[in-house]
């Protein structure tokens, strides 16, 4: 069970905050419970992907995908979320822990896993194998499954 406590926002969450899928109901429900979610600039990106994808897949039509993205910048202007910049300590952290050979990182979800390392803060997230890279580095995770 989480307590309300800021929290870092993995794309998954974000993408299942503002997207339909089976766990946005979960997702919702989890950040609601947080202080201030706290996302990076690389989850604005991931999550433009993501809806990109949706359009080009036609699980959006193009307005819908252009709705969430403003909904989202909207809430990101509103002061809902926290961004943070990815720093040189971020990008050296993701390195280092790549670099250790020892958990299954991807490259992406080491970055991600660095700036909340980096801020000292827990991770949420629908992404097992993030989760469990987490676990592996030691770091706070709640995965919503």
């Amino acid at each position: 069970m989480m307590s309300a406590t800021d929290i870092y926002l993995d794309t998954s969450a974000i993408a299942a905050y503002y997207c339909p899928e089976p766990l946005s109901a979960k997702a919702e429900k989890a950040l609601l419970k947080t202080g201030t979610p706290v996302i990076s600039e690389l989850t604005q990106l991931e999550l433009t992907s993501a809806v990109a994808r949706k359009i080009r897949g036609k699980q959006f039509a193009l307005e819908t995908g252009q709705s969430v993205l403003s909904l989202f910048q909207s809430h990101l202007g509103k002061g809902m979320f926290r961004l943070i910049a990815i720093e040189s300590r971020h990008w050296q952290k993701s390195w280092e822990w790549i670099g250790r050979f020892d958990a299954p990182l991807r490259s992406l979800d080491a970055i991600h896993l660095a700036v909340a390392a980096c801020e000292g803060l827990p991770i949420l997230t629908l992404d097992r194998q993030m989760a469990l890279s987490a676990r592996k580095l030691g770091l706070a995770v709640h995965l919503i499954a």
